[in-house]
């Protein structure tokens, strides 16, 4: 049986938010205090298998981290068939087939909640694996980054976009990232939270 220290690996940030923000009962949580972990997590999907927040450093407002709970470095480190057929390795591969389901299950869901508190059509997805492809954290995350029409011109008449001016068009590197603002934060993340109630079947969103 693993420990405590290695299933949340002291020093992996995505691990501090897992032991910090428990799973309730509710996959949405009800009203997480950011400042329960520094620096501050705002929180919007909590379950036994998943978690989501606003990313700390994002490339457009509404910039969300879809992660697993338990800790896998790699998405290759996620589910195989166990190679043996002994107890802990059958946990062990059962537990991650649920997560990798969970994160499957979850993209669609946490993507139509973030469509609809920030007005947007179109979006990334995008998911890291090692240092060279820009990996911050070792911890198997997916990055949902919401790309907005702001900002958007013609160039020479001719209907061509120029990317180049659309504010939310970044990519990953040194320069492209700001701080997340704390009051923007506390509010997206709870119109977020409201908008995953509403695909949930469980009310409507305050947007």
């Amino acid at each position: 049986m693993s420990s405590i220290s290695e299933r949340y690996p002291v020093s992996c940030a995505f691990c501090k938010i897992a032991k910090a923000y428990p799973a309730e009962s509710s996959p949405v949580p009800a009203n997480p205090d950011p400042e329960l972990i520094d620096p501050g997590c705002y929180l919007i999907l909590s379950t036994p298998q998943v978690m989501a927040f606003l990313d700390i450093m994002p490339i457009a407002p509404g910039h969300i981290l879809l992660t697993t709970r338990p800790h896998y470095e790699k998405l290759s480190d996620m589910y195989a068939p166990p190679k043996s057929s002994d107890w802990a390795s059958e946990k062990t591969a059962t537990q991650a087939k649920e997560v990798s389901q969970a994160i499957g299950e979850w993209l669609p869901i946490v993507s139509r909640a973030l469509c609809a508190v920030t007005g947007i059509e179109d979006w990334n997805v995008v998911q890291n694996n090692g240092e060279r492809a820009a990996q911050v954290v070792p911890h198997v995350h997916f990055h949902l980054i919401p790309r907005y029409q702001e900002g958007r011109r013609e160039i020479g008449g001719k209907g061509k976009v120029d990317y180049g001016m659309l504010k939310s068009w970044k990519v990953f590197g040194r320069g492209s990232r700001e701080d997340l603002d704390e009051e923007e934060a506390q509010v997206m993340a709870s119109s977020l939270r409201e908008a995953l109630k509403v695909e949930l079947g469980g009310g409507k969103a305050k947007l």
